[in-house]
């Protein structure tokens, strides 16, 4: 989610102001904006609307081509890009649907929000509401005659007695209906007053006042922020007394008559603006969906080239074992468990099939050259045995016949033809060996005890090498042939003395050590052999071929060795691999349990 909204930041972006730009449109046409409702401001927002939307149209173009072009045309696929089409279609006709029938819906709504019962209650409820007020508050003048007739009356019995005024307001009060009565000077001080102790006193405004100094007619004042009603009168038989009455109007009158004055000048102004209203909608609308549209494309386009690619990865893969060609690997990409699942037991069976076709074409090679090495022994071994009784013969019957000079002479090209002799035979034997590998018999051994066994036997043809053995368990099973593996170590570490003694022939100053490393893992046993002679000298470039019989980087090595090593191996269920590495040479062993 995180590296979509980075990859997509600037059309994030756009897609905010464009948004913003189409609410405060509709803002400005319902008069709810900070921008002043006039015709030249709503041009203004609505052509930055347009340009704003065609952006937003080509910025989603262009990134839903280049991502097709990133994800789905490089793959080659034309199923990747027919689903695209189809999940395109699939989210863009349902949304442009659903727009059609919402634009329709609020056109229609709008419509019966207009509608003249609407438009009548609408009026008639702001009008009860300010019929109401004026009521209460028009109400407040006839009270305040009532109460200064009463009190003009009551000159004589009242006689500036404070409590004969308080019990005669407070009846005035019952009878009248008021919250407050108050009789005042002209410097608007209290005289006398329904209020208790502890209820605070507010004078009226000094306007007020000095309207009703010289009429004595009553006046209303309105303070509907405090929902106040109150009237001032002079008294006519008090000198400079004046009657204030107050009327608290309910707490919630004022709060209603504002809410509902506004409201009316809100309705009127929708109805005005109506059209616009609808187009401002239909650009917010289009613009969540193009929006929406995208997401779900670029989903789609995710989804599918997760998914193809690695169908893609499968089939080129198939093709090309199909050709022959088993070094192929099914990349390794990040989509769903069960693709990558089968994208892993593919390279497996891969593997399987590369290891079996190399241990068909190590036995087919190794029934070859086993059989031709058995008629070469053959053919090469029956004139051995004449050969070697004519050499005795001459030796017999010409030795004694010849001067001391020619006689030792004579006798040296006789041992130089035994010598030759003797190295034909060993590779006859050889030639033997190989042709008459058994199979093995396998049993459980441990492979830590036959190394070391090994290792202390081959210690013995120079001491001045140092053989290193690192195992990770004292003791390591294997089912293998005894015999057969024992040779397979005797050889390999054998050559990697002789690697060092090669070496040491032209460099005498340098530390002669052998590495090897047996490992057990869970499914498989590993076994490395590091040494710092000459290395695998011209073969480095072609490592396999150290396996064929007669190949060898040994002076004297016939080149069966590594092959009868291979062939051990690859009977025990085992890989055995050539590393070059800078100083000297690597072999890796591999049996899988």
């Amino acid at each position: 989610m995180f590296e979509f909204i980075k990859k997509n930041i600037y059309l994030i972006i756009l897609f905010i102001i464009t948004l913003s730009i189409g609410f405060l449109t509709f803002l400005t046409f319902i008069d709810k904006g900070f921008i002043e409702l006039t015709d030249k401001n709503l041009q203004i927002l609505l052509v930055l609307n347009i340009i704003l939307l065609a952006a937003l149209f080509v910025f989603i173009f262009i990134e839903i081509k280049t991502a097709i072009k990133n994800d789905i045309d490089k793959d080659g696929l034309t199923s990747n890009k027919k689903y695209i089409t189809y999940f395109g279609l699939f989210t863009l006709i349902p949304s442009v649907l659903i727009s059609i029938f919402s634009l329709f819906l609020f056109s229609f709504a709008l419509e019966k929000y207009f509608d003249k019962k609407v438009t009548t209650v609408v009026n008639n409820s702001y009008e009860l509401a300010k019929n109401y007020v004026d009521e209460i508050r028009n109400k407040i003048q006839s009270d305040i005659v009532l109460i200064a007739f009463d009190t003009n009356k009551s000159k004589k019995f009242l006689n500036d007695d404070t409590n004969e005024y308080r019990r005669f307001l407070n009846t005035q009060k019952l009878i009248r209906n008021v919250d407050e009565i108050h009789i005042i000077d002209l410097n608007k001080k209290l005289l006398f007053t329904t209020l208790r102790d502890d209820q605070p006193y507010i004078p009226p405004v000094d306007k007020a006042l000095n309207l009703v100094l010289d009429d004595d007619r009553p006046l209303k004042i309105i303070n509907a922020p405090e929902n106040i009603s109150a009237a001032i009168m002079r008294l006519q038989n008090f000198e400079d007394r004046f009657l204030y009455v107050v009327k608290y109007l309910d707490k919630d009158i004022s709060k209603y008559l504002t809410e509902s004055e506004e409201a009316i000048n809100f309705y009127y102004t929708v109805e005005e603006k109506s059209t616009g209203i609808k187009i401002s909608f239909a650009i917010i609308y289009i613009i969540v969906v193009s929006v929406l549209l995208f997401v779900s494309i670029s989903i789609a386009i995710r989804f599918s080239s997760r998914f193809f690619r690695s169908i893609n990865n499968l089939i080129l893969a198939s093709t090309s074992i199909g050709e022959g060609n088993l070094d192929t690997k099914v990349p390794e990409v990040k989509t769903d468990k069960d693709l990558e699942k089968l994208n892993k037991n593919f390279n497996l069976m891969i593997d399987k099939l590369k290891n079996q076709q190399e241990k068909l074409i190590i036995n087919e090679r190794h029934e070859a050259w086993g059989s031709l090495a058995r008629k070469l022994a053959h053919e090469i071994k029956n004139p051995l045995t004449p050969i070697q009784l004519t050499i005795d013969r001459l030796k017999n019957k010409y030795s004694s016949e010849l001067d001391k000079q020619n006689s030792e002479n004579f006798r040296e090209n006789l041992k130089i033809i035994n010598n030759q002799i003797k190295q034909i035979e060993k590779l006859v034997n050889e030639f033997s060996d190989f042709a008459r590998m058994p199979k093995p018999i396998l049993l459980n051994n441990n492979l830590v005890t036959l190394i070391e066994e090994n290792i202390n036997l081959l210690n013995e043809l120079d001491k001045d090498i140092s053989i290193n053995f690192i195992h990770s368990n004292e003791k390591i099973f294997l089912e293998c042939d005894n015999e057969q593996l024992s040779r397979v170590f005797l050889n390999l570490i054998k050559n990697s003395i002789e690697s060092i003694q090669q070496k040491g022939q032209n460099l005498s100053n340098f530390d002669k050590n052998i590495t090897i490393e047996l490992n057990d893992n869970d499914s498989q046993i590993c076994m490395i052999i590091t040494d710092n002679g000459i290395g695998f000298g011209s073969f480095n470039n072609n490592i396999k071929d150290l396996l064929n019989p007669y190949i060898t980087t040994k002076k004297n090595g016939t080149g069966l060795g590594l092959s009868i090593v291979n062939k051990i191996v690859n009977d025990h269920n085992g890989k055995i691999e050539f590393v070059p590495i800078i100083d000297g040479a690597k072999i890796k062993i591999t049996f899988i349990k």
